[in-house]
């Protein structure tokens, strides 16, 4: 193939523009948000499961508070009532034996009342855990709309990168003459790059400074024949730079 040296040399940008699109995506594929999101997003499962946990305990302590709290209201009432039928009662036996059961309800209700307190302390300490763990969930979903705005711009500051350099790259592609472009386009997809520039003798896609032997089968090339790297297999682009004078 033919190709003035002046378009071989326009393949240097275009493959320069290429790396720069493909490291773009790259870093647009791995921003560091995307990966404190999954861990955010781990962290946010196991809180909410924790609020979950809390707020089922809670809600139990509750219900049960509930019938400590009946069960002492029940004793009361019936103290209340034996106590007022002591005081109308004329018969000496009834009011002795209501009188024993006051005694027996009043030592009830004192269990029951300590039965009361501890399913207080317990729900007083459950609500703490529970208001500990929403407020976890809380600041763990603040946390990722932080990172989430943090992303969003990343995203926006890349697309506008990749944009920039695809407009380069189409401004450019339509000074290269076709059939070299299609050469320089099938060499990057097969082996990653389409073109190298020699210079010193070494070729940049390979990074490797070719035999003698090489560099003499590129001396004795005319200018306009179009080289491949025998390493990279890159269009080899030759300048002043090449040290093959």
């Amino acid at each position: 193939m033919k190709a003035q040296p002046a378009d071989q040399a326009k393949l240097l940008e275009l493959q320069d523009i290429d790396v720069s699109i493909s490291r773009g995506n790259t870093q647009r594929a791995n921003l560091p948000e995307r990966a404190q999101l999954g861990e955010l997003e781990s962290s946010l499962a196991l809180a909410r499961a924790e609020t979950r946990k809390t707020l089922a305990e809670l809600e139990e302590l509750r219900a049960e508070l509930s019938r400590a709290e009946n069960d002492v209201e029940l004793v009361e009432t019936r103290i209340a009532r034996d106590a007022k039928r002591v005081e109308e009662s004329s018969s000496v036996k009834d009011v002795k034996g209501l009188q024993h059961e006051l005694e027996v309800l009043r030592q009830r209700l004192a269990v029951l009342e300590e039965v009361e307190l501890e399913v207080m302390e317990r729900l007083d300490e459950a609500e703490k855990q529970f208001s500990t763990a929403q407020a976890h969930a809380q600041d763990v979903e603040r946390q990722m709309d932080e990172v989430n705005r943090s992303l969003e711009a990343a995203l926006a500051s890349s697309d506008e990168e990749l944009a920039t350099l695809r407009a380069s790259r189409d401004a450019l592609i339509h000074t290269i003459p076709e059939d070299l472009l299609a050469l320089y386009e099938r060499q990057r997809e097969r082996y990653g790059y389409g073109a190298s520039l020699l210079r010193a003798g070494m070729s940049s896609a390979s990074g490797v400074k070719l035999t003698e032997s090489d560099l003499q089968s590129v001396r004795k090339a005319a200018e306009d024949d179009v080289v491949l790297c025998p390493d990279s297999n890159a269009i080899l682009v030759r300048t002043h730079e090449s040290g093959l004078s």
